[in-house]
């Protein structure tokens, strides 16, 4: 481990210790390979998710509630904030999606819309995520229309979703555009090709960076991840297998997701993205850090656990040269509501973990521009493209 993991491990550390005593850079060129043409340093970024219920109206995308937590972002180190809208599925059939979610669309369109530009007036860059809401509760990885035509149905529907949206990033200026979230079922089959043909049309609507969130478990089995400018990946990986393991457990389970962030770009040379990382504030953190916390009964709070898991996956990771950043699972719009999630949920907000992620966001990444101008150029910098 170099020095400059070593200090910011002791930073980190250090606070778990304590516990228990502009709109700016350039839009990439129409290509895959615009996360290096771009020379970006890595994505220091928070999750917004969106309140569209109606019991909460004014407080949502675009809100001056909104503002407010695009200000905590910024005092966090943030450079990077992802907003996720939904559209509905009815079940894993994938008979269609529906635009409209809770909000009527053409309102959530317009907050969207207005709050990229709101992000951008803060000097932070944007993550453009839609998302698909499964109505049945099940997860989107398992959609499977059945059939030839099924699926074909299902390709069209989508594409009219994912290009309403890439419009929507195009007008905004979004920085960046995930054409996908965990459809395993599609991309790592014999369908892919279909969506293929999609990020083609995403790229004729939308000009700047594209990826696709790949789920931890699946990405080595995305057979589009040359299609996209930078790899993204839900990370949710374990880093240890049983409840009660130690600090250098966990801190030896984020050197192996380093290890495969580093095989992963050197196969497909791309950098890596965390489109999501998170840790539910309770003991055993680290171990299956992808369980729901609206599931979970009884549960003990924990800072330290979530502050420790946070720290054993970024340590390392941040002297990966090929390693392009991260974006905390989440923040939601109005900082106020705590009746989004359970005090044991992911956010950080007022926690141990804050602190860690602000360790993190302020520190000195092997990715930033040094390396990034390397990618590009093909320049021989140590651990970049030969």
């Amino acid at each position: 481990m170099t020095r400059r993991a070593r200090a910011l491990l002791g930073a980190l550390v250090g606070v778990v210790a304590l516990a228990t005593a502009a709109h700016a850079g350039p839009r990439a060129r129409r290509q895959p390979d615009g996360w290096s043409a771009a020379e970006l340093r890595g994505a220091r970024g928070m999750t917004i998710g969106p309140i569209e219920n109606g019991y909460h109206p004014d407080v949502g995308y675009g809100s001056p509630a909104f503002g407010r937590t695009l200000v905590e972002c910024r005092a966090m180190g943030a450079e990077w904030v992802s907003v996720t809208p939904f559209g509905r599925v009815a079940d894993l059939h994938g008979q269609g999606v529906d635009l409209t979610f809770e909000a009527p669309f053409e309102a959530t369109r317009a907050a969207v819309k207005r709050a990229i530009l709101m992000a951008h007036g803060r000097g932070l860059k944007v993550m453009l995520v839609p998302h698909l809401w499964v109505e049945s509760g099940e997860w989107r990885a398992k959609i499977d229309p059945g059939t030839d035509a099924g699926w074909a149905r299902w390709a069209a529907s989508y594409r009219r979703f994912v290009l309403t949206w890439a419009r929507v990033a195009e007008e905004a200026r979004a920085e960046l555009f995930s054409a996908g979230v965990e459809l395993r079922s599609w991309v790592t089959t014999t369908r892919a090709p279909s969506f293929a043909q999609i990020l083609r049309d995403v790229r004729a609507a939308y000009h700047g960076m594209v990826t696709y969130s790949a789920n931890w478990d699946d990405v080595d089995d995305t057979v589009i991840l040359g299609d996209l400018d930078v790899i993204g990946i839900n990370a949710f990986y374990p880093l240890a297998e049983k409840d009660g393991a130690p600090f250098a457990e966990l801190l030896a389970g984020g050197g192996r997701v380093k290890d495969k962030v580093h095989r992963l770009a050197e196969t497909w040379r791309r950098p890596v993205l965390f489109t999501e990382i998170g840790y539910t504030t309770r003991a055993n953190a680290a171990i299956r850090p992808w369980e729901w916390p609206d599931a979970m009964k009884g549960v003990k709070v924990d800072e330290q656990a979530q502050a420790q898991a946070y720290s054993a996956l970024l340590a390392p990771l941040l002297d990966e040269p090929y390693f392009a950043g991260f974006f905390v699972w989440r923040l939601y719009a109005d900082p106020d509501d705590v009746s989004q999630e359970a005090e044991w949920g992911f956010s950080p907000r007022g926690k141990l973990a804050e602190l860690v992620v602000r360790d993190a966001f302020r520190a000195s990444w092997a990715g930033d521009p040094v390396h990034a101008i390397g990618w590009a150029a093909g320049a021989e910098v140590p651990g970049v493209w030969p």
